[in-house]
């Protein structure tokens, strides 16, 4: 149970919430009942087998409290909207703001500039660790053309530049990954980025992760009420979730790629976990799905420290934090979108 961003999350399986006058009264199962003004409430997410009794509902409808009810994996499944606070309005900002070329520009090169950094820390820790050995300057120098790519985003004046930037560093993120992967790096190492299908046991391991984070992200938007498939940075496309897509670039390096190397370096992911495919594509086996994802929930469990909250966070709720602090900027709380960025 957490209250973050005026926003109570309760992921506690068989938890049981209630109206108590002017309260929400949580009753935990190995716990005694705990108890949340509802005034300092502007919203109420629930995770799982969580019980909202209908009297809490009804006043949230009449408060215009929102709330919302996502399965225990974090997949969006509804979402309860009082009568005074409709997501017309929010919509309508996020539609303008792709309206305006020099406002999707901000977002989109924050996002880009929150993702570089991201990545950047990855390649310091790991050439931190790898101090002495051969991989610690190809690591460095990688780090510092991202630090480069950075100062030249700052400046990007049109959203193809930021993307041009993104791909930069991509390459040279990517150009170096190899080199973090510790255990038997000659069958675990990727061979740069593929995808569609991936080619080799990294690059399946990312794509299905990739793919997790997607829907985290997709659920995580519709539960504050912006539309997936309205991005920036992202081009739409019928049925792309452009935003989902927007939303998960910076998240990627945290949540998937240093996830990835984990499971790796920790022999958690064998090469016996991933088969061949005719065509020479390559996917994780019924098996390497099932370890992945029993990881992938623990996980999500693991504790952040969110610097614009400036508190510690479960890594599983970033991003709903992200997809709220988003909607803050397009409703024009705050003066720019700020991006995840992991110490």
């Amino acid at each position: 149970m957490h209250e973050l961003l005026n926003v109570l999350y309760v992921q506690r399986q068989g938890a049981v919430l209630h109206l108590e006058n002017d309260t929400v009264k949580i009753e935990l199962e190995d716990e005694g009942p705990k108890r949340i003004p509802l005034l300092r409430l502007s919203g109420i997410v629930v995770f799982g087998r969580v019980s909202v009794t209908p009297f809490l509902i009804q006043r949230c409808a009449e408060d215009g409290r929102s709330l919302v009810w996502l399965d225990q994996h974090g997949r969006f499944k509804a979402r309860l909207e009082g009568a005074t606070r409709g997501n017309v309005l929010l919509r309508r900002a996020q539609h303008l703001a792709l309206s305006d070329p020099q406002h999707a520009l901000r977002i989109g090169r924050q996002i880009v500039a929150g993702k570089i950094q991201n990545s950047r820390q990855i390649l310091l820790r790991a050439s931190r660790e790898a101090a002495g050995g051969e991989e610690s300057g190809p690591l460095g120098e990688a780090a510092e053309r991202l630090a480069e790519i950075l100062e030249t985003l700052r400046v990007a004046r049109d959203m193809d530049a930021v993307r041009g930037a993104e791909g930069d560093a991509a390459r040279t993120y990517f150009g170096v990954f190899g080199y973090m992967v510790r255990s038997e790096r000659e069958a675990m190492a990727p061979a740069g980025r593929t995808r569609r299908p991936p080619r080799d046991r990294a690059n399946a391991l990312l794509s299905f992760l990739y793919t997790l984070l997607r829907f985290e992200c997709a659920s995580a938007l519709e539960g504050v009420g912006l539309d997936p498939q309205v991005g920036y940075l992202h081009a739409l496309r019928p049925g792309r979730p452009a935003l989902a897509l927007d939303l998960m670039e910076e998240l990627r390096p945290v949540m998937a790629d240093r996830f990835a190397l984990t499971l790796v370096n920790r022999r958690q992911l064998k090469p016996e976990h991933f088969e061949e495919k005719p065509g020479g594509a390559v996917l994780l086996n019924e098996e390497g799905r099932r370890a992945l994802l029993v990881a992938y929930q623990q996980r999500k469990e693991d504790v952040v420290t969110h610097r614009v909250l400036n508190q510690k966070v479960p890594l599983g709720l970033v991003p709903h934090l992200q997809a709220r602090l988003l909607a803050r900027h397009l409703r024009g709380d705050l003066k720019e979108y700020p991006p995840f960025v992991y110490r």
